[in-house]
């Protein structure tokens, strides 16, 4: 392939004339690629008086040498940190190899790994690089190796990125227990992957069919290796049917009988690679096994309650004044046509105090958490599709709905293959993430991580007055609370047991009636094994469920994220596993500051009380009261 010099960022035209200069700086690729090292200067021979050798051109992305023709050699890479490559005065005869760099180098180096002919010439023609074509363009190099890009966007979109982690799934586990599989799939609302397990074991007696007719095919062909080699090459074990059936066959026929075999072996490899891709398809998508703690049914059971109800027979006159809604409005602390107007429906302003108790809640809950041994960590807020949908989250559910969003890829990219980005629907996203591909330590387990982020939710489906205001939005900030532990069930429950105290903690500090509850199957979620949630209660939603609404939850996820993630942890013994994970947010503000404005709404003063724990990050204030709005 011959090495074309660029124009700036763009493929040059055949019509460009180069620039010619005596002198030219060299860079070159370090040996793993990543890095650009000074090598030294070229300096142009004088010219010879006649030129019977080629011309040549130089390569596309700095000046570095690149032979014209394609049976010309590339000059391997020094390990030296700097080195002066010195081109010596031509005689008309002799001149040194040139230098070439990675991507040319790789591409000419297989195709003459056998063959390395001398080069000599007499003439060099200089191309003067700008600052901006020092580096290769990737784009350039995709051109060259991919001109159908509308093709190529559609297989890139379909296929994981060769950068993300290997699922190491229990493929065996499934096979042995498909009706487990099958019914744990109906029992968490997964009707459409109930047969899963059964096509896995299908797919697994067709791929068992293809290893054995491989073997069969491998047979042949070593018996015609052997029978190539001479009448002595043959084995004992070889089947007489077989040896039989070669006996008479001339050199030309084993030969021709062994381009066939080579065919068809190749063709059965083919299938069952695609056999094993759509089995671990398949294994993929179907949800974690359940606990034996998890009720049966669509049911939660209520485990406990946190402080006292508030008021268990309101007045019907107060109830509009509870909503959050109609409280922000009157305390002029929450602007949603505003937000309405610039972002849509389902974001929010929160102004003046509201701002400042969503600093206070953060702080709180950051405080509560650390001092219980939790490591802070600050997470992105986007992630690769690939890492967000090993933890479980699907951009869309099994009805087609948005349920994460993903920030809009070019075609160019995606016909270059680069990993979809999304943007994190919890922290427990790029918190499960930070530990992909990486072993752990059995002496550092468990670890402990809180982290507080922004949000980012499609919420698909229709909104009505059970979800106005700060109940279900599409952005907002929430701490999360995430842990690598032992693959064992006691040492994950401490620690599951560990988050819900620590989440009990925090909303009793804030004075919220609250209710612990046990999920049930039809609530969990793809990743996890069991779950609770904490459910608080909103005068303004005395109307639907009695007034409770969700405010946190814990989640237990054994190895189902860390065998996607490929996070393995190294025993004591040296005996690699999978670690469990669990998750569960420690607070998610808009929901906790939409109870305590209904909670603490007092209808004569028109004034809301704040909880005492978040008094010292409210500059000591008791209560949020009317003010005089200015625009």
């Amino acid at each position: 392939m011959q090495c074309k010099p660029p124009s700036s960022n763009t493929a040059p035209s055949d019509s460009e004339e180069p620039k010619t200069s005596k002198e030219e700086v060299v860079i070159a690729p370090s040996f793993n690629g990543r890095s650009w090292r000074y090598l030294g200067r070229f300096h142009d021979p004088p010219q010879a008086p006649s030129n019977p050798f080629p011309t040549t051109a130089f390569c596309g992305s700095i000046s570095q040498r690149k032979p014209t023709s394609d049976n010309l050699p590339a000059l391997p890479l020094t390990t030296s940190p700097t080195v002066a490559l010195m081109r010596p005065s031509l005689s008309g005869v002799a001149a040194s190899k040139p230098f070439t760099c990675l991507p040319c180098f790789l591409r000419t180096s297989t195709r003459n790994s056998f063959q390395r002919p001398v080069l000599t010439y007499t003439e060099r023609t200089t191309p003067r690089l700008s600052t901006a074509q020092f580096s290769h363009s990737a784009r350039q190099l995709h051109a060259q190796e991919a001109p159908d890009q509308t093709a190529a966007f559609n297989t890139a979109a379909s296929l994981r990125p060769t950068t993300a982690p290997k699922p190491l799934l229990d493929i065996k586990h499934i096979r042995l227990n498909p009706d487990l599989y099958s019914q744990n799939c109906i029992d968490r609302n997964y009707k459409s992957l109930a047969e899963y397990p059964h096509k896995i074991n299908t797919l697994f007696a067709e791929w068992q069919a293809q290893q054995k007719a491989g073997r069969a095919l491998r047979e042949r062909g070593n018996i015609l290796r052997r029978r190539l080699a001479g009448p002595g090459g043959a084995s004992r074990d070889d089947p007489r049917e077989i040896i039989d059936e070669f006996g008479d066959m001339s050199r030309e026929e084993i030969l021709e009988e062994a381009r066939k075999l080579k065919a068809g072996l190749a063709g059965i490899e083919e299938t069952e690679g695609k056999l094993q891709a759509e089995m671990e398809r398949l294994a993929l998508a179907i949800p974690n096994l359940t606990s034996d703690e998890t009720p049966r049914g669509t049911e939660p059971e209520v485990m406990s309650y946190i402080n006292n109800h508030p008021e268990p027979e309101p007045a019907l006159s107060d109830r509009v004044w509870r909503s959050h809604v109609h409280v922000g409005a009157e305390l002029g602390l929450l602007d949603f046509a505003g937000a309405a107007s610039s972002s849509g429906w389902g974001w929010y302003y929160l102004l003046d105090e509201a701002a400042d108790l969503e600093q206070a809640l953060i702080s709180y809950a950051l405080a509560t958490a650390t001092r219980a041994g939790w490591r802070q960590v600050s997470p992105p807020s986007v992630v690769y599709g690939h890492i967000a949908a090993a933890c479980g989250f699907q951009p869309r559910d099994a009805n087609g709905e948005t349920q994460i969003y993903a920030i809009a890829q070019s075609r160019e990219d995606a016909a270059r293959g680069k990993p979809e980005l999304v943007l994190a629907g919890t922290a427990e996203i790029p918190l499960a993430g930070m530990k992909a591909d990486t072993v752990l330590d059995e002496a550092d387990l468990p670890l402990k991580r809180v982290a507080v982020s922004r949000c980012y939710r499609a919420e698909a489906g229709a909104r009505g007055s059970e979800t106005k205001g700060l109940y279900r939005v599409h952005e907002f900030t929430k701490v999360e609370m995430f842990s690598w532990t032992l693959p064992d069930q006691v040492e994950t429950e401490e620690i599951f047991d560990e988050m819900i105290d620590l989440q009990t903690e925090i909303l009793g500090g804030l004075g919220l009636h609250c209710r612990v509850l046990e999920m049930p199957t039809a609530d969990l979620g793809a990743s996890a094994t069991r779950k609770c949630d904490i459910e608080a209660f909103f005068p303004s939603r005395r109307e639907r469920n009695d007034g409770w609404g969700e405010v946190t939850s814990a989640s237990i996820c054994t190895d189902y994220q860390t065998r996607r993630l490929a996070t393995r942890l190294k025993t004591k013994e040296g005996k690699l596993v999978y670690p469990w994970t669990v998750n569960g947010t420690a607070l998610a503000v808009p929901r906790v500051l939409a109870a305590i404005l209904e909670n603490g709404w007092n209808e004569s003063e028109k004034s809301v009380l704040i909880p005492e724990v978040l008094r010292p990050w409210m500059d000591g204030r008791e209560k949020i009261g009317p003010r005089h709005r200015m625009n």
